[in-house]
């Protein structure tokens, strides 16, 4: 059933949105871009930094102080099937699957993580500098994000950043707190913090083309707290072809269906 609160912002209308300090949902055009198929338990508990979907599993990391942990749930009753804690003086952020290793990002310790994908296992840590917050992988790099509107390419291998591309809308105008990640079918949808907006970037060029707005998912659906329990959660799966998209500490997550799939057609959003 398509959802009454399905929306989409232009880059355009999301720039204004973004210059005026508004994020109201009345701001937006009619509704379209995409439309909810289906709402699934999530744990209230959990302040999701970053989400997984791989052959019917959800891996998902948790952040804050003595919480932080790697999680593999399961999606369509939100139950943890397996968790690892990570020191409880980091904050756990950003997490994607390269291969069969899961790698976690921390917030301000420059660490990250290495797990088996199949036992959580800890196999490896790395350090980069700045900040962590958001992971993906285009399936031979790392890709990250650090609050800035810069993306890192790393090799996974020797953790070393071979590229940084900066995120534009197409008027050149930055896109700063870039944060969760996920890459699709060519294409790096990321979460903009403390907002309600995903944006669908190009990484040969960093240009966002195409802003999908959350705003309308009832306050029912979200944490207790406007202000902290932000939209943040990005997944793909495969199999439908939908998104699941979640928030920190959200009572549920979303399994979206997009008006226009992941992928570029002819070079083009």
């Amino acid at each position: 059933m398509r959802s009454l609160y399905s929306r989409s912002l232009s880059a355009v209308a999301f720039l204004a949105a973004t210059n005026s300090g508004c994020k109201s949902s009345t701001q937006s055009p009619a509704p379209s871009g995409y439309h909810i198929v289906a709402r699934f338990p999530h744990d209230p508990g959990a302040y999701t930094q970053g989400l997984v979907w791989n052959n019917g599993l959800l891996f998902e990391s948790t952040g804050l102080y003595g919480q932080s942990q790697v999680r593999i749930v399961d999606a369509r009753t939100g139950v943890v099937r397996k968790a690892i804690s990570i020191p409880p003086d980091r904050f756990g952020e950003g997490l994607t699957l390269l291969g069969n290793r899961l790698y976690q990002l921390t917030w301000r310790h420059q660490v990250g993580y290495v797990y088996d994908a199949s036992t959580l296992a800890r196999v490896d840590s790395f350090a980069y500098r700045g900040e962590g917050w958001g992971l993906t992988t285009d399936g031979q790099q790392l890709i990250m994000s650090d609050g800035s509107d810069t993306l890192r390419f790393m090799d996974p291998r020797t953790y070393t950043v071979t590229r940084a591309l900066g995120v534009r809308f197409p008027t050149q105008a930055a896109i700063p707190r870039l944060n969760e990640l996920e890459w699709i079918h060519g294409e790096v949808f990321a979460n903009v913090y403390l907002s309600d907006w995903i944006v669908r970037i190009d990484p040969k060029t960093g240009i966002a083309g195409e802003v999908l707005d959350f705003a309308g998912i009832p306050a029912n659906d979200r944490g207790q707290s406007p202000a902290e329990d932000v939209l943040n959660g990005i997944a793909f799966d495969q199999q439908t072809g939908h998104l699941l998209v979640t928030g920190k500490r959200w009572r549920s997550m979303f399994s979206i269906e997009l008006d226009r799939p992941p992928g570029f057609k002819d070079n083009k959003f």
